[in-house]
């Protein structure tokens, strides 16, 4: 199971980073990131969660990868905000999309497509066009198995395959029993009306996040 959605106690989670990283060896991962909530209100975390990712990975047999979640942020700042987490060490940048679980703002999700980001995360009722946005500029739409916002898997999934949008598969993990295996993130893609082989391509995407990288970190 390769997962980049997942939070800690350093914002809203409930486990410190080892005990997430050594719950999720459990689970059978294999790699992971690490992505605390982010706004301009607490930029001094990613410092600590790069910190903590640099002595957990490779501990257990997993790769953990420094990551953050910018969550809430008015479109405007996403600019300044992605920026800001790639200086300090960010490896993986998501964005909180224009879920219907949560009120977002309106005009998140075209603005995260326009920034330098790796996943927009749990996108809610993204359009064709904002698809399309995230196919041009290489940036992946997010199944999700988290209450609430998996609600919209399928118009996700749809819109993704009409537009050539990549997808991954991924917990937003908070709590010990959010965590996934490599079967129940099969059944969320295939609940969300992907096919066999969907599936097997949103696996390979993750494969090759982690391959890129931690190429990059050599």
């Amino acid at each position: 199971m390769i997962d980049f959605h997942m939070h800690t106690l350093l914002s809203d989670g409930e486990l410190l980073p080892s005990e997430l990283v050594r719950r999720a060896a459990v689970k059978g991962y294999t790699a992971m990131a690490i992505t605390d909530h982010l706004d301009i209100s607490n930029l001094d975390l990613v410092p600590k969660l790069v910190k903590a990712c640099r002595e957990l990975n490779g501990r257990h047999g997993i790769t953990v990868l420094p990551g953050v979640e910018i969550t809430h942020a008015p479109p405007e700042h996403l600019p300044r905000l992605v920026r800001a987490a790639r200086k300090a060490g960010a490896q993986l940048v998501n964005v909180h999309g224009e879920t219907i679980n949560e009120p977002v703002r309106p005009g998140t999700n075209h603005a995260a497509l326009l920034c330098d980001i790796d996943i927009l995360v749990h996108p809610g009722l993204i359009t064709l066009e904002d698809a399309k946005l995230a196919a041009r500029r290489g940036i992946y739409l997010e199944i999700t198995s988290r209450k609430g916002h998996s609600y919209t898997n399928g118009h996700v999934a749809v819109m993704a395959r009409r537009a050539g949008a990549k997808l991954v598969i991924d917990s937003d993990s908070h709590a010990p029993e959010d965590l996934l295996t490599d079967a129940l993130a099969r059944a969320i893609g295939r609940g969300a009306g992907l096919s066999d082989a969907e599936v097997d391509a949103a696996f390979q995407h993750s494969r090759d996040i982690v391959r890129r990288k931690t190429s990059r970190r050599r």
